[in-house]
């Protein structure tokens, strides 16, 4: 997802359309229609996807129950509801966490734009990120985190920090990647570890749209002297038995079929397969601009999520990224 476009571009990365296609019991038509998209490149298969990540809400049940909430929310307008009833009932923790860092949060945030209706790059190549969409995305994630966040909540939080507020017990909801749910249900490193529940990601206008993604693939270097063998070791790796191995490990999956096993999900919370599994239905595959220099595009885009979190100006801030990334985009197609 970060560098895939580069390695692409750069020939690093070898075509293997013939391959995908040489081993009908391998069943290249198995893997899920977002993480392939993801790991093509001009219309060639440059990867061959070994991990999914879907967000989900992370959620505590007690505080659910405590506040009266029979189920968890469903919907973005409800879970900014919940999160403020939460916080104001419960002084010492945050009804809402989630990444902060400019850089780090444009992943999660994605499912927020997504479901708002918008996408950082419009259907003509042009940015997007000053859409009405994307400017109430901006303000709605930039406002649950300011309004309901953690007390005093710095700006450079990625995973680890906002996972830790999370397992130490000390915020109701978190929207996170699905593939880190083990730090929040293993007693060793969470406190709260029998009261985390796992639901879909919450509609927003546009519906539940978080995103569906590879993030880490196989591929072989296209000036390799062993392209015949590092294929016959993707072919192993990314196999139906070894995926199905990998995933009741609890490392999801890019395969329908170790979903739709139900060994695939013996070793999951039930609910948390449930989650993943709606996920999967209306999954965007990209968590961030797909571009060839994508560190740099994250940092444009992500500059607006800060700003909103700290009560300036979102639709400002956005129409300031728009033209920065809008800059970026011509620059990068010269």
């Amino acid at each position: 997802m970060q560098e895939g476009r580069l390695f692409a571009k750069n020939k690093y990365l070898a075509d293997l359309s013939t391959q995908v296609k040489a081993n009908a019991n391998w069943d290249f038509s198995d893997f899920q229609a977002g993480p392939v998209e993801a790991t093509t490149y001009e219309g060639k298969p440059v990867g061959v996807p070994i991990i999914t990540e879907q967000e989900v809400l992370y959620y505590r049940k007690d505080l659910l129950e405590k506040a009266g909430l029979d189920a968890p929310p469903k919907t973005l307008d409800e879970l900014k509801a919940a999160a403020a009833k939460i916080k104001e009932s419960e002084p010492d923790v945050a009804g809402f966490v989630a990444r902060t860092g400019k850089s780090a949060a444009v992943t999660q945030f994605s499912s927020f734009l997504y479901s708002f209706g918008g996408d950082f790059v419009d259907a003509n190549g042009k940015s997007a990120v000053a859409s009405d969409a994307a400017k109430q995305a901006y303000a709605f994630y930039g406002g649950l985190i300011k309004d309901s966040g953690p007390a005093n909540v710095s700006t450079d939080m990625s995973w680890p920090e906002a996972m830790a507020i999370f397992t130490q017990g000390k915020a109701a909801f978190y929207t996170e990647a699905n593939s880190l749910y083990q730090n929040a249900t293993d007693p060793a490193k969470s406190k709260v570890s029998d009261q985390v529940g796992f639901a879909p990601f919450p509609a927003g206008p546009a519906g539940s749209k978080p995103y569906n993604i590879p993030s880490w693939a196989l591929g072989i270097n296209e000036s390799s002297e062993n392209a015949a063998n590092a294929w016959k070791f993707i072919e192993w790796a990314t196999s139906k038995e070894q995926t199905l191995a990998q995933q009741k490990a609890g490392v999801p999956g890019a395969r329908a079929s170790v979903w739709e096993n139900p060994e695939g999900t013996s070793t999951f919370p039930k609910d948390l397969a449930e989650a993943i599994a709606a996920s999967t239905q209306a999954g965007v595959g990209h968590d961030r601009p797909l571009v060839v220099k994508v560190a740099e595009s994250r940092e444009i885009v992500g500059q607006p999520i800060v700003d909103a979190i700290t009560g300036k100006d979102a639709a400002a801030a956005a129409d300031a990224a728009n033209t920065a990334f809008q800059k970026f985009l011509d620059d990068e197609a010269r």
